[in-house]
C-alpha cells in the first residue's frame, strides 16, 4: 500500500475539481451596460484635441499623468505650428519645450516627441503606422498609447486601459485585474463585438464624470441597478438619454433635449 505524500507546511493541494470563479456579470447584464452607454453616447470622442494621427500621437504621449485639458492648453498653438514629424523636428528642443513646460514632465516628454519624429521620419516616412507592434517601438509609446491611436485616428476595436478604465473594470468587478494588460484581456473576453469599438470612449468617460476614484455619483449612474460593486451608494438608475457633445472646455454634458 502506496503512503500517503508528506503535506507541505503552509500550503495545501490543489483540488482536482476547483474551477475558475464564475463572473460576476451574466453576458446579457454586459451587453445592457453598453447598450446603455450606446444610447447615452452613440459617437464618443477622445478629448485630446488633434488634426492628423501624428498630432494624436503626440498629444497621447504628452498626457501620461497629465490632464488632457492641460495637455490641450499646451498643443492648441503647438499644432497650429507643427502638424507633421518634420515641422515638429524643426522647432528643436528648446523652442518645442517653450510649448509644453506647463505640462508635467515635459523636459522628458520632449525629448521623447522629437526622438519619436525622427523614428517617424527615418522608419515610416513620416507616417504614423496602424501597427501595434510598430507604434509601440516608437519612443515614448506604449501599449495603451498604441491602443488610443489606433482605435481613434485608424478606426481599430482596441480598448486602451488608463486609469478610469482599470479602476471601473476593478470596482464594479466587470474586469478584474492586476495589471492594466489584465484588465484590457479580461474586458476583451467580455464585450460584444458590436460595443467594441467605442466602448474605452464610454468607459473612461463614464469614469471621468460618473465613477469618479474619491466619490463616485452612483444617482448620475445610467447602468446603477446592474452594478456590483460593493460601495455603490443607489440601485436606482439614472435616466438614460442621449448627452450633447462634451464642450472643449471639459465641462459635464447634458441631456439632448
Amino acid at each position: 500500500m502506496q503512503k500517503p505524500k508528506p503535506k507541505v507546511a503552509g500550503r495545501s493541494a490543489p483540488s482536482p475539481r476547483m474551477s475558475a470563479p464564475r463572473p460576476l456579470y451574466s453576458e446579457a447584464e454586459v451587453r445592457e451596460i453598453f447598450r446603455r452607454f450606446a444610447v447615452q453616447r452613440p459617437e464618443p470622442k477622445g478629448e485630446l484635441e488633434h488634426v492628423n494621427a501624428f498630432t494624436l500621437l503626440v498629444a497621447v504621449v504628452l498626457s501620461a499623468q497629465a490632464t488632457d485639458a492641460g495637455v490641450n492648453r499646451a498643443t492648441r498653438p503647438l499644432f497650429a505650428v507643427a502638424d507633421t514629424p518634420e515641422k515638429m523636428l524643426a522647432l528643436g528642443e528648446d523652442r518645442l519645450g517653450d510649448y509644453v513646460k506647463t505640462i508635467g514632465l515635459w523636459r522628458n516628454k520632449t525629448k521623447n516627441v522629437l526622438a519619436l519624429c525622427e523614428a517617424l521620419i527615418r522608419n515610416h516616412g513620416g507616417k504614423v503606422p496602424a501597427d501595434r507592434d510598430a507604434l509601440m517601438k516608437l519612443p515614448g509609446v506604449g501599449r495603451k498609447t498604441a491602443n488610443v491611436v489606433l482605435n481613434i485616428a485608424f478606426g481599430q476595436p482596441t480598448l486602451a486601459v488608463d486609469t478610469h478604465v482599470f479602476r471601473i473594470g476593478n470596482r464594479l468587478g466587470l474586469a478584474p485585474g492586476r495589471t492594466p494588460d489584465e484588465v484590457e484581456a479580461a474586458f476583451l473576453r467580455i464585450i460584444p463585438a458590436e460595443y467594441l469599438r467605442h466602448a474605452h470612449h464610454w468607459l473612461i468617460l463614464h469614469g471621468r464624470y460618473v465613477c469618479k476614484a474619491r466619490k463616485p455619483e452612483c444617482t448620475a449612474c445610467i447602468i446603477a441597478d446592474l452594478c456590483k460593486a460593493a460601495e455603490k451608494t443607489s440601485a436606482v438608475p439614472a435616466p438614460l438619454a442621449e448627452l450633447a457633445p462634451l464642450p472643449a472646455d471639459g465641462t459635464l454634458e447634458e441631456p439632448v433635449s
